[in-house]
């Protein structure tokens, strides 16, 4: 994907992991993302930004494409 092309896709994000006991800046980029509770799910437009605080996270969430 070309820098910072838009697309159409949307990612859905699901916090199924607790931040507690994980860094500040994890906990921070689960907040950025919009996740406040366990098992919440939102969704957001797939870029490069979103993927980097995703893979940041990874071991929290659980995404579907």
């Amino acid at each position: 994907m070309p820098k910072g092309q838009i697309t159409d896709k949307s990612i859905r994000i699901t916090l199924v992991r607790s931040p507690i006991g994980y860094t500040k800046d994890q906990r921070a980029t689960a907040r950025a993302l919009g996740l406040r509770r366990m098992h919440q799910t939102v969704e957001h437009q797939d870029n490069p930004t979103l993927r980097g605080m995703i893979q940041k996270i990874i071991h929290l969430v659980e995404v579907e494409e």
